[in-house]
């Protein structure tokens, strides 16, 4: 066995190969990891796969045609002609180093090794566990497909490929996790997104250095994602649609899925990529558009109706006299800062109580939320009905955000208005106002402002952000992006003008048309 840094080439000595696999591995020890000790044309030879990850069909068949093998076909270089001709499986290959081996043995593949040879045979037959693509409870359509991702991430790629049939689509695999080794595909197509930042996201995932991602793509984020890992604000956009993942494809976006994982993630995003749906292209363009206003409506009535209406009530002089009847009818027993907080805080428990509460269950928990804080806590004088009112439409605003984590940031956003209201009345509301608009202006995701188009400021991209635009209309892609190709579709030739003519020219042209058609009369009526 020759060992050069990482690399342990494989031994003519089939003993040496199987000690050192099952060393690495563990047979014996770990009872899902098989060895298969076989003969092939007179030679020893051994077969390792992870038990319920190989397909057992594939065992059979290979074992069925390795029988066949005489004893002169069987020489220490005769590899590729068992590859070609006796194994007639798709996905084969021939590897020389051990290390490969077992995470080739890992990841769920057959190996064969055969004393005497110096490379092992690697048949990709895996058999990994997949549910059915069933629709995403976060991004439910009315109309459209049902077909979601699921944590298999071959089967991902496949969902991807039905819808984006171009040439040009590439799904680069790269692994990360020194113990892990979990399988990260960067997809994108190749002659629209930007290849610097196609290399950027490559490069960045190349250079993590961690034994495993738990989290799957989460913790890629994190390794990936520039600026700040105490903004709250989300950077990439997640989602579980093939459509909307291919839909961003052909606008120059790049796509990050992590295996084990039904969560894409797609770059570069910016606030405006988190407040679109899906629902709003499934539906007519008038349609769509006065579904993105309302949840525009609904997302900013969630950041600013509880603090606003906090700041009113507590300094009641800014109000203007025809709306003197802003502010609390009656007052309780807690300061009304401290009730928006006691507010925000069960409405946060009972996201959390549902998300862990089973189904059969939701329905009585939904009662007991109604009952005990809705009535009984304005009953007693320990909420005020008015706060109550906000602070529910504020959560029904949060939970029409389409993207999760833009909501649960600006449920922070929310948070941090009331208390700056509680604290300074209105210079604290305009401070923290301020701050997190410049927090926004200096975000990037990926080089891409995170407030573009409204700053820096785009005409055109900002109307297609606010109405829904008809998709004839989509003539070019994202500017800001520096994408190699801008056209979406081609633009029709000019239709030629006719020619004028004058009277003297068609009084010519009758006379040279007029005796042909005569002529032609002529012949019809002599046939007939």
């Amino acid at each position: 066995m020759t060992i050069s840094g990482d690399i342990v080439k494989v031994d003519p000595n089939l003993d040496v190969n199987n000690n050192w696999i099952m060393k690495e591995l563990g047979v014996g020890q770990s009872f899902d990891v098989i060895r298969r000790d076989i003969t092939i044309a007179g030679r020893r030879a051994t077969m390792f796969y992870i038990n319920g990850m190989a397909r057992e069909d594939v065992l059979v068949y290979i074992l069925t045609s390795l029988s066949k093998l005489k004893r002169e076909d069987v020489t220490p270089d005769a590899y590729t002609k068992i590859l070609n001709q006796y194994i007639s499986y798709l996905q084969v290959e021939a590897l020389d180093d051990l290390h490969k081996v077992v995470d080739k043995i890992l990841s769920g593949g057959i190996v064969i090794l055969i004393d005497g040879f110096k490379k092992v045979i690697q048949l990709d037959a895996r058999n990994h566990p997949v549910r059915n693509p069933q629709e995403s409870d976060l991004e439910r359509v009315v109309r459209g497909s049902r077909d979601n991702f699921v944590e298999t991430l071959l089967f991902n790629v496949n969902l991807l490929r039905r819808r984006v049939r171009d040439p040009k689509l590439r799904t680069e695999i790269l692994q990360v996790g020194s113990r892990s080794k979990t399988d990260v595909a960067v997809v994108y197509v190749q002659d629209i997104a930007n290849p610097r930042l196609v290399d950027t996201i490559k490069e960045r995932i190349k250079a993590i250095k961690m034994d495993g991602l738990p989290m799957a793509e989460k913790s890629l984020e994190e390794f990936i994602s520039p600026g700040s890992f105490w903004n709250p604000f989300p950077r990439v956009r997640y989602t579980e649609r093939p459509d909307v993942a291919a839909a961003h494809l052909f606008e120059g976006h790049v796509l990050v899925m992590v295996d084990t994982s039904p969560s894409v993630m797609i770059l570069p995003a910016t606030i405006f990529h988190h407040l679109q749906h899906a629902e709003e292209f499934r539906q007519a363009p008038l349609i769509g558009t006065f579904l993105r206003v309302v949840r525009f409506i609904g997302v900013l009535l969630s950041l600013f109706l509880p603090p606003v209406w906090l700041l009113a009530a507590l300094q009641h002089d800014l109000l203007p006299p025809n709306l003197a009847w802003i502010g609390p009818k009656q007052l309780g027993y807690i300061p009304l800062v401290w009730q928006f907080l006691f507010a925000e805080l069960g409405i946060d428990l009972m996201r959390l109580a549902a998300i862990h509460t089973p189904t059969s269950l939701a329905t009585a928990l939904g009662l007991i939320a109604a009952v005990l804080i809705g009535q009984i806590a304005v009953a007693v004088g320990f909420f005020n009905p008015e706060v109550i009112l906000y602070m529910a439409i504020a959560a029904v605003g949060i939970f029409a955000t389409p993207s999760y984590e833009l909501g649960m940031a600006n449920t922070l956003v929310r948070i941090a208005l009331l208390i700056g209201v509680g604290l300074l009345r209105l210079p604290g509301f305009v401070a923290v106002t301020m701050g997190i608009f410049l927090l926004l202006l200096t975000t990037k995701s990926f080089g891409l402002p995170y407030l573009w188009p409204l700053i820096p400021f785009n005409a055109s991209a900002l109307k297609d952000v606010l109405v829904r635009p008809p998709v004839p209309l989509l003539k070019l892609r994202s500017k800001a992006m520096h994408l190699l190709d801008m056209d979406r579709q081609p633009y029709p030739a000019p239709a030629r003008k006719p020619l004028k003519r004058s009277l003297k020219e068609k009084k010519e042209e009758e006379k040279r048309i007029w005796p042909e058609l005569e002529k032609k009369k002529e012949d019809d009526g002599s046939e007939g």
